[in-house]
Formats: structure tokens, C-alpha cells, sequence
């Protein structure tokens, strides 16, 4: 009768254990291999169950008829509980249909580890895909990690295997040990868990991710009104690297402190964070992702985690997160080869590895997959109250030949190379958010020329309210680390943007990936003497926030960091100190502010109307200007790309009033020269300026 329990090929551990109605009474089966005696409580009354066999089954015949919460059973633990295959199916067929389908947005509610009442009674109820397993247990620190103790019972066709354990409560250790029908065992985390343990430890941890008390209604209910002619100004921060704190993690309640205030007084209206899923290790930065629900324990518990999200919220201040769902590692323990199987993954290499990262890539044709990916979203954005995803590597996703040479991808039936299903999925995604979370910002991370990342699905677009304009990011690097002297010849690298500024709704990135792997900080790239360095970035800066687009800055560059960026490190803070580097820190702080009460800088970012040119072809100066609109003023910004001073410059603009400079990175408090413009000579055609060197001088037009 226990034979197939022993051997681990039972799919419905419930129809042979629990309790069982008898024509004279009852009978109660239960499972323990390797016990010697096996008692149960039942009405006041203590009984030993008999041995059926040396397999572990054991029985007790009851004379009279009991309710299966009529007896309590003693666990493995020295606990006493109710017996936890007394309890019929927790999952529905409709949840079970939506899943396999592909459009269970609530999934996270459904699989992983769930603290419940059942009947009245409470505990954790565990449910965990695996299609292709020929058994699964549920191993934890209650049961000594027995995989021979507590047997799931398999949903059917969904692929879905639960069980409800009475008497658990949060905190509980587990994982899932997964038969496959070769006879091989794998030893899987759950990959809904909501918490895990500190790498390299790997077993995931049962926590309740619905009980903190939020304080951030505000903050959400005025998010649901805005779009995207307001200004964004993203502080880009990996959490273990931005400040020292006296140990190896700080909490995220510290950090949350300290990182809300820095973000108000420096005047950046979000924090986009590097990864913050569970990954187990930290020099991928969070990138390699094991836990696509699970906040990582580094700096602290989910609540720790919400917290953070709240404080920052309260202090007027967005929380946006990277997140993964290119690919994933091979990490034996997590999504690889989950049931035995290529369950997440496609089982050819050619689409299912890949060939930079030697990682995962998920199938995104089946749809228990794209349910999993689309939960975690959903999740992160519901439970978490996130205001924003960034979608890493999409152009990875896009194209079933990305980084890979002739022979290594297959084709589309037509031969193309666009993944049709990725695209889909990315379709399905932004969709689904946007419907469900108004406000919500979805930001491509996408590299290649693909038409319509950020225009409407129904106008053939993929949906994202933004994408990284990583053209400008390289033309522009490039231009700052030539020599002054030169840049004449290459001023196509600054105007060139502008054929394609309004193509896509762009966002423009310093991000982590310019400082890292010997590309050297923003201060290093910039070439000439430490004044010209400063001045360099000072202008790189404002150029930026001057150019149409939203804005991203990683954390250090605003402190002028002279180290490229190290995760095991933290910021140097102490530069501050200096007077060229707490120079740079005041004008980016100044610029920050000055841009958000400028609607001229954010309002009309994504179309012609908000900016005219006023010169691009004075190649002899390097020098630019042009204005940026909005319906209510009007901005005249001039930059200068060499060290060279003009006493008198000449803008061709007919001013509508008195021209006033508004802004200008030379001013002394910032580290320049001091070369600003007081007072202007102007008449109807046009004003002079003392031209500052490597400078941006921003000026407006004031009735008289």
C-alpha cells in the first residue's frame, strides 16, 4: 500500500493518508519513515498508531466516526498539530485554468508559501509548479529536511503540487525536493519565495508580506494623476556601495533615512535601485537573479524592505527597480533545469543560453513562463508599491540572434531574427500594468535601432513609457573624452541625437555601465588639467539636463568620484571636503532644483514643439545653443565645448523682454572661473554674452 510513497512516485499522498471513514468507525493513515512509534491525540486521549509496514505507514482504528479535526497528530518537530493531509485542495480549477493560460496576475498569491487559516486553522500552505516531476516533498527545518515526510499531492494537468501544513507559522525554512521520472533528485527554492536566506545559504523563507501598515496613500493617489510631462530626475543607487555604514550590509530602514534625505536636498525626484531580488552573487550586482519575488536579505526583511519604499514615498520621493527578465543563472538550486526538465528555459542552447552571460534564457512561447514573469512585475508594484520598473537587457530579448554568430540561433520560419514571442510577452507586460497601476513608469534598457519601443501597443509599439537613449549616452562620452582641441571635428556627436531625439520617448543615462570594468569614473574620462576635468562633468551634466529627454545619473558622479565604481567599496565620501569636488556637488544639486522648477526643461520632452535650435554649426567654437519650450516660458541654452573665453558672443535670438542669465556651471560657488553675465547687451535681434569656458549658461527673457 506504501510502496509508492516510498518509492517517490506517489502524485496524491492525500488519497492514501488522513483520515478515512470506515462502516464502524474511522481510520487514520499516517506517513513516518524511520519512526519507531507514531502517536496521535484524539479526544483528550493519547494513541499509538500501529506499524503496516517497514516503509513508515502507520494506522489507527478508531470504533466510532471522527471529523478530520477531531485528532491531531505529533510532527516530526515534538509538535502537536492537526494532520496536514486532512485538508482537501487549496487551489481551484480556475486558478489552475488562468495559470496554464497565462494570465494569472494574482499567481503570486497562489504558488510559493502562503500563512493562512484553512477551516479555522492556521499554518503555511505551500504550492510549487513542477509538470514533469514524478513526485515532489516539501523539505524544511520542521521536518529535518526529510524529503520522505511530507509528500505533495499533484493538482492534475496544471503541473501544480501543494500541500497546507498545519502550525507554521513565518519564519519557517524550506525548499522542494523534486523527483523526476529519470530518478534523479533535485533540490529546488521556491521560486515564488517571498524571502530567502543570507548567501550562500540558499533555503527560502516563509514571511507574510501583507501585513505592513502603509503611509504612502498620498504619494500614491497624486502618482495615478501624473504622466509624463513632469520632471523626472533619477538617482541611480546600488544600495551595498552608496554609504558605509560600520558592517558588510546596512538595513534598508538606515538606508532609507539617509538616502530620502540625500535625495530631497540634492533635488533628484526618484532612486532607481540596482536589482534588489535575491541573488547569490554580489558582484553580479543583483543581475544574476534567483529569486524573482524575493527581496533580497542582504539589508534586511521584506517589511524592512517596504519600509523603505514608504520613508521615501513620504518624503516626495519614487522608488524605481531594476528588474531581470532577459535570463537567469544556472545556479543548480533555483530555476535551472527546475523539474528536471528545461521548464523555464527552451532545452536548445540556441535559445535558451546565452552567449555573453553563459546564462538562462526564459521561454518566453510558453505560457506558465510569461505568467511567472508577469507576476513578478505585477508583484513588485502591488505588494512592494513601486513606482517604475527599468526591464533590463530588452534587446537581448528581442532579437533571437543577439550575440551570437552564424549556425548559433535559429530563424524564424521567414528567416527573421525578431523574437516574435519576447515581443509578446513585452506587449502583454506593459499592458497589463498600465491597466492596473496608472502613474507606473516601464523603462526600457533597450540598445538596438527596434522602431516603437516606447509607442503605443495599439500604433504597433511595445508599450514602455520610456526607453534608454543609450546613442546619446555613447555619442556623447565619446565627444567628452576627446581633447577640446579636436572636438570641432566631431561635433556631428552632439547634434546627431536631435534627427532622432523625438523618435522614442527617451530617457538620458550616466549609468553604472559607463563607470565600471576599466572605462573610468565621469571625472577620469574627461581629458586637460583638474579644472578642465570638473568643468568637463559640469557640462556634461547640465548638457544633459538642458537635452529633451528624462534623466539618469549613477550615484558617485555627482561627487565627482575619481575610483571607477566598486561594489564591494562604498562612495568617497570624503572629496566633499575639497573644494572642486563640493563644487560639482553643489551645481548638480542647484541644476537638479533649477530643472524641476523649469517646466521649459520637462514639459515637452517628447516632441518638437519644446525645443528650436538657435545654432548648431558653429564647429569653429564648438559651441551650441538652442531654446527648450513650454507653455508657459521659454529657455535659451548655450554651451560652450572648449576652455576657450569669449569676452563678446553673439546669440541670434530676438528676445521677446530683458535677457537675464538664469544659470551658468562657471560660477565660482561651482568650481569655474567666475565668467558669468550679470547684465547683457541686447537688441532686437538678438543679446552679447561673456561666453564662459566649458560652460553652460542658460538665460531667460523678463518683461521689462
Amino acid at each position: 500500500m506504501s510502496q509508492t510513497l516510498a518509492e517517490f512516485r506517489e502524485y496524491n499522498p492525500h488519497h492514501l493518508l488522513g483520515l478515512h471513514q470506515q462502516p464502524a468507525g474511522s481510520l487514520i493513515r499516517l506517513w513516518r519513515p524511520g519512526a519507531e512509534k507514531v502517536y496521535v491525540e484524539v479526544g483528550g486521549f493519547v494513541h499509538e498508531a500501529s506499524a503496516v509496514d517497514a516503509n513508515g505507514l502507520f494506522e489507527l482504528s478508531l470504533e466510532k466516526k471522527i471529523d478530520r479535526f477531531d485528532y491531531r497528530v505529533f510532527h516530526t518537530d515534538g509538535s502537536v498539530g492537526c494532520d496536514p493531509y486532512a485538508f482537501t485542495p487549496l487551489i481551484g480549477e480556475m486558478d489552475a485554468y488562468l495559470f496554464n493560460a497565462g494570465c494569472h496576475y494574482d499567481l503570486f498569491r497562489i504558488l510559493g508559501a502562503h500563512v493562512r487559516a484553512v477551516d479555522g486553522v492556521g499554518g503555511v500552505h505551500f504550492a510549487v509548479w513542477a509538470p514533469n516531476a514524478r513526485s515532489v516533498s516539501l523539505v524544511a527545518d520542521f521536518n529535518h529536511f526529510d524529503g520522505r515526510v511530507n509528500p505533495m499531492r499533484s493538482m492534475g494537468s496544471s503541473g501544480i503540487w501543494e500541500l497546507f501544513v498545519p502550525g507554521l507559522q513565518e519564519g519557517v525554512k524550506y525548499k522542494f525536493e523534486i523527483r523526476t521520472h529519470a530518478g534523479d533528485l533535485r533540490i529546488k527554492s521556491d521560486p515564488f519565495a517571498f524571502f530567502s536566506e543570507l548567501r550562500p545559504a540558499t533555503a527560502s523563507v516563509v514571511f507574510d508580506v501583507d501585513r505592513y501598515v502603509w503611509n504612502d496613500h498620498a504619494w500614491i493617489e497624486a502618482r495615478e494623476r501624473c504622466c509624463l510631462n513632469r520632471p523626472v530626475c533619477i538617482y541611480e543607487v546600488h544600495l551595498g556601495s552608496w554609504r558605509w555604514y560600520g558592517k558588510e550590509f546596512a538595513n534598508y530602514r538606515q538606508i532609507a533615512v539617509d538616502l530620502a534625505n540625500y535625495c530631497v536636498s540634492m533635488g533628484f525626484t526618484h532612486v532607481e535601485l540596482l536589482p534588489v531580488m535575491e541573488h547569490p552573487l554580489d558582484e553580479s550586482w543583483g543581475y544574476q537573479v534567483t529569486g524573482f519575488f524575493s527581496v533580497t536579505s542582504r539589508y534586511g526583511t521584506p517589511e524592512d524592505f517596504q519600509f523603505f519604499v514608504d520613508h521615501l514615498h513620504q518624503k516626495g520621493i519614487g522608488v524605481i527597480l531594476d528588474w531581470v527578465p532577459a535570463h537567469f543563472p544556472t545556479d543548480d538550486y533555483a530555476l535551472n533545469r527546475f523539474d528536471g526538465t528545461a521548464l523555464y528555459e527552451h532545452e536548445d542552447p540556441r535559445k535558451g543560453i546565452h552567449p555573453h552571460w553563459n546564462t538562462a534564457i526564459f521561454n518566453y512561447g510558453r505560457k506558465e513562463v510569461t505568467n511567472f514573469l508577469l507576476a513578478s512585475a505585477l508583484y513588485w508594484l502591488e505588494v512592494m508599491h513601486i513606482d517604475g520598473l527599468r526591464v533590463d537587457a530588452v534587446a537581448s530579448m528581442l532579437y533571437l540572434d543577439y550575440g551570437r554568430k552564424a549556425g548559433e540561433w535559429i530563424a524564424n520560419p521567414d528567416g527573421s531574427n525578431y523574437n516574435v514571442e519576447a515581443a509578446d510577452f513585452v506587449k502583454h507586460l506593459n499592458s497589463i500594468v498600465h491597466q492596473k497601476f496608472s502613474g507606473v513608469l516601464m523603462i526600457a534598457e533597450e540598445s538596438s535601432a527596434y522602431f516603437g519601443v516606447s509607442h503605443p501597443i495599439e500604433k504597433g509599439g511595445l508599450g514602455f513609457d520610456l526607453k534608454w537613449n543609450m546613442g546619446w549616452m555613447n555619442d556623447t562620452l565619446r565627444y567628452f573624452a576627446r581633447d577640446p582641441l579636436y572636438r570641432r571635428f566631431h561635433q556631428n556627436d552632439l547634434t546627431f541625437s536631435l534627427l532622432y531625439a523625438f523618435s522614442e520617448k527617451f530617457e538620458l543615462v550616466l549609468s553604472h555601465d559607463e563607470v565600471v570594468h576599466m572605462k573610468g569614473s565621469l571625472l577620469t574620462k574627461m581629458p586637460g588639467p583638474d579644472w578642465q576635468k570638473f568643468a568637463n562633468v559640469r557640462l556634461l551634466y547640465s548638457y544633459m539636463m538642458a537635452h529633451p529627454g528624462k534623466k539618469l545619473l549613477f550615484m558617485g558622479g555627482e561627487i565627482g568620484q575619481w575610483s571607477e565604481w566598486n561594489c564591494k567599496a562604498h562612495l568617497d565620501w570624503p572629496l566633499l571636503d575639497y573644494p572642486l569636488h563640493r563644487g560639482l556637488t553643489t551645481m548638480i544639486q542647484k541644476l537638479n532644483l533649477f530643472y524641476q522648477r523649469h517646466s521649459a526643461l520637462w514639459e515637452r520632452d517628447f516632441d518638437w514643439e519644446g525645443y528650436e535650435w538657435i545654432e548648431f554649426s558653429d564647429v569653429a567654437n564648438s559651441v551650441v545653443s538652442y531654446k527648450r519650450k513650454s507653455a508657459s516660458e521659454t529657455l535659451i541654452v548655450v554651451h560652450n565645448f572648449t576652455p576657450q573665453y569669449h569676452e563678446r558672443y553673439w546669440i541670434a535670438s530676438a528676445p521677446s523682454g530683458v535677457v537675464v542669465e538664469v544659470f551658468n556651471t562657471d560660477a565660482e560657488e561651482f568650481g569655474g572661473c567666475g565668467k558669468v553675465n550679470p547684465k547683457l547687451t541686447q537688441n532686437e535681434s538678438g543679446f552679447w554674452i561673456e561666453l564662459a569656458p566649458l560652460a553652460t549658461m542658460i538665460f531667460a527673457t523678463r518683461l521689462p
